[in-house]
C-alpha cells in the first residue's frame, strides 16, 4: 500500500500578540492511499484547519504536507490550485450547489472549467450521476431535490476529475439520521469502487466508526488514533 500524504509538525496561527490563536501545534501523521480516516473532536480542536491545510485550502504557519513525496506547499498560488484541482475532492456541510443549474450541469462545472470537451464532461457527469442514484434526477435544479439529493449531488461533483484523496467536512451535518446512513453508505461504497483516499470531519460517531481509522483531536494536536492496519500512522 503506497504512501499518499505525510504531515509533518504541521502547525497553524492566526492574529499576533495577546490576538495570537494557535489552531494546530504540531501534527504528525501519515496517510496511505486507498484508505479512510475519520477526523474528531470538539468544537475548537483543530479538524477544519487540519483539513482545510490537507486540502491546500490554506498554508500552514509552519510545518510540511508531502503528497506522493511533494511537498505542496513549496508551489506558489497558481500551481496549488491546480493541483487541488486534480488531486483532490471537497464536499461541504453546505452543498454549494449553483442554484440556477441542474444537477448534470453541477457535476460537469469542474470538468468543463478544466477545458474537458462538454461531450465527454456530460459523459462522466451522468456516470457519476448514476453511481450515488440520481439517474432519474439530472435535469433537476438543487431547489427541488431534498437535502440528501443535494448531498449526493456535491459528492458526484467533488469526483468528476477523478481526485485520489476526497475530503469531507461534515458531508452529514444537516441531514437526518436515515438520510445520513445513506449518505454514509454510498461513500463507503465509492471509496472501494474508485480507490479513493477518503478523510471525514465528523461528529457523528455512526460515521466515525465506519471508518478505517479515527483521529482523536485535542488543543490542536493529535490526542490518539484508533488504527486499523494499512491505515494511518501517527510518526
Amino acid at each position: 500500500m503506497s504512501k499518499l500524504l505525510e504531515v509533518r509538525s504541521l502547525c497553524k496561527t492566526y492574529g499576533s500578540g495577546s490576538n495570537r490563536l494557535e489552531v494546530l501545534t504540531g501534527i504528525d501523521l501519515d496517510l496511505n492511499s486507498s484508505t479512510t480516516t475519520a477526523l474528531v473532536g470538539a468544537s475548537g480542536a483543530g479538524k477544519s484547519t487540519l483539513m482545510h491545510l490537507l486540502g491546500a485550502l490554506d498554508r500552514p504557519t509552519s510545518g510540511t504536507v508531502f503528497f506522493r513525496g511533494e511537498d505542496i506547499f513549496k508551489k506558489n498560488e497558481r500551481e496549488l490550485a491546480a493541483f487541488r484541482n486534480r488531486s483532490i475532492g471537497f464536499v461541504f456541510q453546505f452543498h454549494h450547489l449553483l442554484p440556477e443549474f441542474t444537477a448534470l450541469e453541477n457535476v460537469m462545472m469542474p470538468a468543463l472549467i478544466a477545458r474537458i470537451p462538454r461531450s465527454e464532461a456530460r459523459e462522466i457527469a451522468e456516470s457519476l450521476l448514476t453511481d450515488v442514484g440520481l439517474s432519474q434526477r439530472m435535469t433537476h435544479r438543487p431547489g427541488e431535490l431534498s437535502g440528501g439529493e443535494q448531498q449526493r449531488v456535491a459528492i458526484a461533483r467533488a469526483l468528476v476529475l477523478e481526485p485520489e484523496l476526497l475530503l469531507a467536512d461534515e458531508p452529514t451535518g444537516n441531514l437526518d439520521m436515515k438520510t445520513s446512513d445513506n449518505i454514509h453508505s454510498m461513500l463507503a461504497e465509492l471509496q472501494i469502487k474508485k480507490g479513493l483516499t477518503l478523510v471525514v470531519v465528523t461528529h457523528n460517531e455512526r460515521l466515525a466508526a465506519a471508518m478505517g481509522t479515527t483521529i482523536h483531536l485535542l488543543d490542536g494536536k493529535v490526542e490518539k488514533t484508533t488504527l486499523y492496519p494499512g491505515d494511518v500512522c501517527p510518526v
